[in-house]
C-alpha cells in the first residue's frame, strides 16, 4: 500500500486539481453558510429593526436559510446522480455566490429572508458533491485522507468569515463571499468528471438520483437514517453549545461575557484540525467506524466537562470549545461514510442530503432546548438535548457497516 506521507503518486492524487478545487469550494461554502449568523445583529440593526425585531426576524431568516439547505440538499443530490457531480459543483456555487452578492444590497427584511433562502439552496450542494467526486476519483486507500483534506481546509472559511466581519462592513463581507465564489468558477474549468459516474451515465435504462428510493427499501432506509444519526453530535456542539454559549457562560457565573461569534470561530478552528486528523486516524486504524467512535467519545467527555466541569473563566471556556470542535472533526469522515454506503446511482443523492438533514435537525434541537428551559436550568436543558443526540449518534456508528477500503463501483437495486 502507498504511504500517503512519502509516495509521490499518492501526493499527486491528494493534491490533484479536483481535490484542491473541492477544498476551496467548501471553504467558500462555509464562509457563506456562517456569514449571516455572524452579521445578523449589525445587518438587521442597520435596516432599522428594534432589539426585539432583530431577535425574531433574525431567527426567522436563519430558519429560512436552513429550509433552503434541506430542499437544496435534495435538489442538488438528485441532479448530481442524474446530470453529474460537476453540474452540481458549478450550479450550487453560482446560486449562492449571486445570492450573497445580492445580500450586500439588501434594504428590506423580507427580501433578506428570500435571498438567504436562495443562498441556503445553493449552499446545500457543495459538500456532498465535492466529497462524492473526490471519493470516486481517489484510490480507495486514499479516500479518507482526501476527503479530510477537503473538509479540513474548507472549514477554515469560518475563521475568515469571522475576521472579514471584524475588519469590514457587513455588506462588504457579503461581496467578498460572492466574489470568492465567482473566482472559483474559473478554477473549476480544469476539473474532470468522476469516471465511475461516466460509466453508469451511458446506461440509459438505469434509474439514477431517485430520492424516494431511499425510503422504499427498509434496509436502505435504516442505512440512511444511521448516516444522519452519526452526525447529530456535531451540530449539537455547533448549534447549542457554541451558538448559545453566552447563555451557558451566564449560567456558569463567568464574569466576562462569552461571545457566541468567538465561540463559533474557535469551534471551527478545532473542527478543521479534527477533520484533517480524522482521515489519517481512519487510515491508521484501517477503519472509518473506529475513527468516528473515538472522536465522538472525546466530544461526549468534553461536553460533560463543558456542562458540569465548573468552568469559571473565559480562557478555559474558549479552550474547551476548541477541544469540542476537534472532537466533532469526524464531520468529513461521517460524510465520506454516507457516500460509501450507497451505490453510484444514489451516491450523490445520499451524500448531499445526509449532511443537510443533520443541519436541519438544528431547528429541532433549538426548539427542544428552548422548551426544556421552561422547566430546567440552561445547563440541564443543554444536557438533555445532548443526551438524545449522543445516544442516537453512538448507536448509529456502532451498528452501521464498515466502509474502509470498500470498492465504490456498485449500484443500488
Amino acid at each position: 500500500m502507498e504511504n500517503p506521507f512519502t509516495s509521490k503518486s499518492a501526493l499527486q492524487h491528494l493534491f490533484s486539481v479536483p481535490v484542491i478545487v473541492a477544498a476551496l469550494g467548501y471553504f467558500v461554502d462555509i464562509y457563506d453558510l456562517l456569514l449571516f449568523s455572524i452579521v445578523r445583529i449589525p445587518s438587521l440593526q442597520s435596516l432599522g429593526l428594534s432589539e426585539a425585531e432583530v431577535s425574531t426576524v433574525g431567527a426567522s431568516i436563519l430558519n429560512w436559510q436552513m429550509i433552503g439547505l434541506l430542499l437544496g440538499g435534495i435538489l442538488w443530490g438528485v441532479l448530481g446522480d442524474k446530470k453529474g457531480r460537476l453540474s452540481v459543483l458549478f450550479g450550487s456555487i453560482l446560486t449562492y455566490s449571486l445570492a450573497n452578492i445580492a445580500c450586500g444590497f439588501v434594504q428590506d427584511p423580507s427580501v433578506y429572508k428570500l435571498l438567504r433562502f436562495i443562498a441556503g439552496i445553493g449552499l446545500a450542494g457543495e459538500l456532498g458533491a465535492g466529497i462524492t467526486l473526490v471519493s470516486e476519483i481517489l484510490p480507495k486507500h486514499l479516500r479518507a485522507i482526501g476527503t479530510s483534506l477537503v473538509a479540513g481546509i474548507g472549514l477554515l472559511g469560518a475563521v475568515v468569515a469571522y475576521f472579514s466581519v471584524e475588519w469590514f462592513d457587513w455588506r462588504t463581507a457579503y461581496f467578498i463571499g460572492g466574489g470568492m465564489g465567482i473566482a472559483l468558477l474559473l478554477l473549476r474549468i480544469g476539473v474532470f468528471e468522476s469516471g465511475i459516474f461516466q460509466q453508469i451515465k451511458a446506461q440509459e435504462h438505469l434509474r439514477r438520483g431517485n430520492f424516494f428510493s431511499l425510503f422504499t427499501k427498509r434496509e436502505r432506509l435504516i442505512r440512511y437514517l444511521k448516516c444522519i444519526g452519526m452526525g447529530l453530535p456535531t451540530w449539537f456542539v455547533i448549534g447549542i453549545l457554541a451558538t448559545f454559549s453566552n447563555e451557558f457562560g451566564i449560567a456558569m457565573n463567568i464574569a466576562e461575557p462569552i461571545k457566541p461569534g468567538l465561540s463559533i470561530m474557535w469551534c471551527y478552528i478545532g473542527l478543521s484540525a479534527g477533520d484533517l486528523s480524522s482521515g489519517f486516524l481512519s487510515h491508521w486504524l484501517h477503519s472509518r467506524k473506529k475513527a468516528v467512535l473515538a472522536l465522538m467519545l472525546l466530544t461526549l467527555i468534553g461536553t460533560i466537562v463543558y456542562l458540569y466541569g465548573g468552568i469559571n473563566n473565559t480562557k478555559t471556556f474558549y479552550g474547551l470549545v476548541l477541544v469540542l470542535g476537534f472532537g466533532i472533526g469526524y464531520w468529513a469522515m461521517f460524510v465520506t461514510i454516507g457516500a460509501e454506503q450507497f451505490g453510484t446511482n444514489l451516491r450523490a443523492t445520499a451524500a448531499t442530503t445526509i449532511p443537510n438533514m443533520v443541519r436541519g435537525t438544528v431547528v429541532l434541537m433549538t426548539t427542544l432546548f428552548i422548551n426544556f428551559k421552561q422547566s430546567f436550568s440552561v445547563i440541564d436543558s443543554g444536557a438533555l438535548v445532548g443526551l438524545l443526540c449522543f445516544t442516537i449518534g453512538l448507536y448509529s456508528i456502532l451498528t452501521i457497516s464498515e466502509t474502509h477500503n470498500r470498492d465504490l463501483d456498485f449500484l443500488e437495486e
